[in-house]
């Protein structure tokens, strides 16, 4: 921001008059501070940093001022769907394909979980940006990794193992000393020797 004199702002590097005396360009730069104060010119701080998608600035008593919620909730709503919409658009195609009668493929378990996770995520998404009761509060989840995660990461705790089951070793006994295809049946223990059959 620039040097304030008489209400207008001056650069520092700009010449300007005041009560009648011309002064150079460069002279606020070059004299003290006070020799700056003397004339009545003082420094206009920058304000603080806003976001400006929730906010418009600042009012002369410094305090933010917000945009209008329900706007920014219409607007944060739109994005959401458009986001969505993008990604199930991946996966379209699996879709169309299955109900065309030339191709007739059902489309795979994963494709069907994996756009039931994307409209769920969106219908939380909108819940929580119309749950909103404050350009506060909106800005506060939208800035969040809440909002900005389209996926459904399980965070599992590292399960502690015991020595003993360490030290422990697990044995498979085939028959016919082999390893044979079909279907088997068998339960490990916890220590000694397990043995799995194969029923061919």
């Amino acid at each position: 921001m620039p040097y304030i004199l008489d209400g207008k702002s001056i650069s520092p590097d700009a010449p300007f008059t005041h009560d009648g005396i011309q002064y150079p360009a460069g002279w606020i730069r070059r004299v003290s501070e006070d020799s700056r104060q003397s004339i009545g010119l003082f420094w206009q701080a920058d304000p603080p940093m806003h976001d400006q998608r929730f906010w418009w600035g600042y009012d002369q008593a410094g305090a933010l001022i917000p945009k209008d919620l329900d706007q920014l909730k219409e607007y944060w709503t739109a994005q959401v769907k458009q986001n969505a919409g993008q990604l199930l658009a991946a996966s379209d195609w699996v879709i169309i394909r299955s109900i065309d009668p030339v191709s007739g493929r059902e489309p795979g378990e994963e494709v069907l979980e994996e756009r039931k996770l994307i409209r769920d995520k969106s219908n939380a998404k909108e819940q929580a940006i119309e749950a909103a009761e404050s350009v506060e509060e909106l800005a506060a989840y939208l800035t969040s990794p809440q909002f900005y995660s389209w996926s459904d990461e399980v965070f599992a705790e590292e399960s502690s193992v015991d020595q003993d089951d360490e030290d422990a070793n697990d044995t498979v006994i085939f028959s016919a000393g082999s390893t044979v295809s079909g279907a088997y049946s068998g339960a490990f223990a916890d220590s000694g020797t397990d043995t799995v059959s194969f029923d061919l």
